[in-house]
């Protein structure tokens, strides 16, 4: 990445409005992930095009941002917009340098009227929490060394090839069983059960990982219905649950034995590293030998 560098006149420091554009941008770029509200404006897109283009609009004093989504990700959100709409949309601020104009790109946008959802949830997380479904002292251990591992996963080639490639690399001995279902939409909850029991049934499976990647709050939803945390919550093997992005929090979660943020994480968690494993024996049979030999 080029360095940017200011024109002397003297002891003064002057950037074109390209490097300081560009040096604004870069900035911007290392900001985090941000959540906007804003009413919809002036969207467009078309099926030639990658990228769908829309404004935000405070209807308190009218200020506007423009934000930008790629059409694929737009496309599979499924949301009719219409003008005037509260969204929250979540990205990262970014800079059209040669304009200087301020936008956000966003990774995902959802529709505001959850409130009812949001409260069912947390009346809901009560309840379990109540009958003991989420107690520290229910969670189990996950095996050191299990034997097979059951995958529960959508159609995310990216989440299962992630935690498969790492766990094979890890401890290739361990297998790994996949179930592919039904991860949101209609149906999804019932799935998601029925998937798991058949991999907890399996009679070499000893720990069973959830995992799909992230999503809008309701994509993530069929993980929070009560079928499901109780089926997490029964399942006679311990379950790892990695569903979503590390700031998302389905109720799976708080039902599950463990949690981890990523497929990746996951695969890290239910088997050890093959290696460390040996050099951790090695070192216990040298110490296991000194012992004998001094009594």
């Amino acid at each position: 990445m080029a360095k940017i560098e200011p024109v002397l006149y003297g002891d003064r420091k002057v950037y074109t409005v390209s490097a300081f554009n560009r040096g604004v941008a870069r900035f911007l770029g290392r900001l985090p992930v941000v959540w906007v509200e804003g009413e919809v404006q002036e969207l467009r897109r078309n099926a030639a095009w990658a990228t769908v283009f829309l404004t935000l609009k405070d209807p308190k004093t009218g200020a506007t941002l423009k934000v930008t989504i790629a059409r694929t990700t737009f496309d599979r959100l499924e949301l009719e917009l219409a003008e005037g709409e509260t969204v929250h949309a979540a990205g990262r601020a970014e800079l059209y340098e040669l304009k200087g104009e301020l936008g956000l790109r966003a990774s995902t946008l959802e529709r505001m009227g959850l409130g009812g959802h949001l409260v069912a949830l947390e009346r809901l997380k009560r309840e379990l929490a109540a009958e003991g479904l989420f107690a520290p002292e229910r969670k189990r251990r996950i095996p050191l060394v299990p034997r097979a591992v059951g995958i529960l996963t959508g159609a995310d080639a990216a989440a299962r090839g992630d935690f498969v490639t790492t766990m094979g690399r890890r401890f290739p001995a361990t297998k790994a069983v996949v179930c592919e279902t039904r991860v949101q939409g209609r149906g999804a909850p019932e799935a998601i059960v029925a998937g798991l029991r058949a991999l907890a049934a399996h009679p070499e499976v000893d720990v069973v990982v959830l995992t799909r990647g992230g999503g809008s709050f309701e994509d993530l939803l069929p993980f929070s219905a009560e079928l499901v945390v109780r089926a997490v919550a029964a399942c006679p093997v311990p379950v790892v649950s990695a569903v979503g992005h590390e700031q998302d929090t389905p109720l799976c979660d708080l039902a599950a034995d463990a949690r981890a943020a990523t497929p990746t994480a996951a695969a890290a968690l239910v088997v050890p590293d093959e290696q460390e494993l040996r050099a951790t024996l090695e070192t216990c049979q040298q110490r296991l030998g000194v012992s004998i030999r001094t009594l």
